[in-house]
């Protein structure tokens, strides 16, 4: 084994004489990320990452002073009977048995930060430059359940604290930090208030809804905000999650099973009332992203609806073709988690979606089942100008990225 970095080989050295690591050190666990950026010689072109994340529960006392509410804000510094701080998202803590998360590297906490800079900052930035990436999409991590959150009013008061404190105390520091603003969404008054507060900040580039949550996306109440965003010529995403309490899935005892599951249903079903009710068709500037739910659910999806369409478009009488041409017109796709066992089935997948102009590279680090810019680039089936444009151009047009001098643009269609 080979190890690139000296970060890297002092942790080696540390682990065979003290018999454990000392602490976390990003760098060192994407040693052979930075290994597969030199080889790959990814400094030629752009790569975007449409999905990153941290651990904003790290950092709750900075962003609780932001919280307007004042007992919501007591209540998110206050500690259970056991001196733990207490967290007002839902955490899941089973074990993997019970569909419990893995806990991948349990002394991430333990990593240090540089002077001068919030340690979120110097995380991000290890993270992108071992990877090889230009400008990263950060999102939080236990916040993607605040959909599930019993009462509506905790998601919309740490949503704004949240992402207060992301535009005014992190994305400041450094322009390749971007975001998609978290919505509200079980409040579309309080979505609305998000768009037009944060729509023109620095570095906001879109808006995001968390996929686990009930109430029916194409609800009268929503068009304002719908309006709104398109009116900003900014997307929106639906980022997947999974709900380990959802009924259907309380008879699955692996979290391998709920994973599989979860991270497509929400967005599913999402999808699924957006296209028949006629989204694409009320607000056709709008882009729409699907996050983190993989890529072979796209193609049953748009052979499922396309049958039930064909057998009665009366009941979507707003449509004016299939919903599988909204799919491919008004929709783009992130790739990550990216199944790619069967290379002709992933290939076909990538023909049907139009991926040259309509996916989007993502590595959903450092989440455990993150995807390095290598799942793109090594594809044999893919041209060269085609890696280029799923790794950073669609994402450069689509968020409106300013192009870095030494990276040449790459149009759809090109060898």
């Amino acid at each position: 084994m080979t190890l690139t970095s000296d970060s890297a080989q002092s942790d080696l050295v540390r682990t065979i004489v003290q018999g454990d690591r000392d602490g976390f050190d990003t760098r060192a666990h994407l040693d052979h990320a930075q290994q597969q950026a030199k080889e790959r010689n990814y400094s030629r072109f752009l790569i975007v990452d449409a999905d990153a994340h941290h651990y904003e529960n790290d950092a709750m006392a900075d962003i609780a002073k932001y919280i307007e509410d004042e007992i919501v804000r007591h209540r998110a510094g206050g500690r259970d009977k056991y001196g733990k701080s207490q967290s007002l998202t839902i955490e899941y803590n089973q074990n993997q048995a019970v569909a419990g998360r893995i806990v991948r590297y349990p002394k991430r906490r333990l990593e240090k930060g540089e002077p001068d800079v919030p340690r979120d900052v110097t995380m991000i930035r290890r993270q992108m430059e071992s990877i090889g990436i230009n400008y990263q999409i950060q999102f939080p991590t236990p916040m993607l359940h605040l959909g599930m959150q019993p009462d509506p009013y905790i998601e919309t008061q740490l949503s704004w604290a949240y992402t207060r404190w992301l535009t005014e105390e992190i994305m400041p520091h450094d322009d390749r930090i971007k975001t998609l603003v978290y919505l509200p969404f079980t409040d579309p008054e309080a979505s609305l208030r998000a768009v037009e507060y944060f729509g023109d900040k620095p570095g906001v580039v879109g808006f995001m809804v968390t996929g686990a949550r009930y109430r029916p996306i194409h609800e009268n109440a929503y068009m304002k905000v719908y309006r709104a965003i398109e009116e900003r010529d900014l997307p929106i995403a639906f980022h997947a999650s999974a709900y380990a309490s959802e009924r259907m899935f309380e008879g699955m005892n692996k979290f391998l099973s709920v994973h599989a599951l979860g991270f497509c249903f929400y967005n599913m079903v999402h999808l699924t009332n957006c296209v028949i009710n006629g989204l694409p068709e009320r607000f056709p500037k709008l882009k729409w992203i699907w996050m983190e739910s993989g890529l072979a659910w796209i193609p049953f999806m748009m052979q499922r609806l396309d049958n039930e369409y064909m057998m009665r478009t009366s009941e979507a009488p707003l449509l004016k073709m299939k919903p599988s041409e909204y799919m491919r017109r008004n929709f783009y796709y992130t790739t990550q988690p990216i199944e790619d066992g069967d290379l002709d089935a992933l290939q076909q997948t990538l023909k049907m979606i139009r991926a040259e102009t309509q996916l989007l590279f993502a590595s959903d680090y450092p989440h455990w089942d993150f995807n390095l810019p290598s799942t793109i680039y090594d594809l044999p089936f893919l041209s060269e100008n085609a890696k280029r444009r799923i790794l950073g151009e669609n994402a450069r047009e689509l968020f409106k990225l300013e192009r870095l001098p030494h990276h040449e643009p790459v149009g759809p269609g090109a060898p």
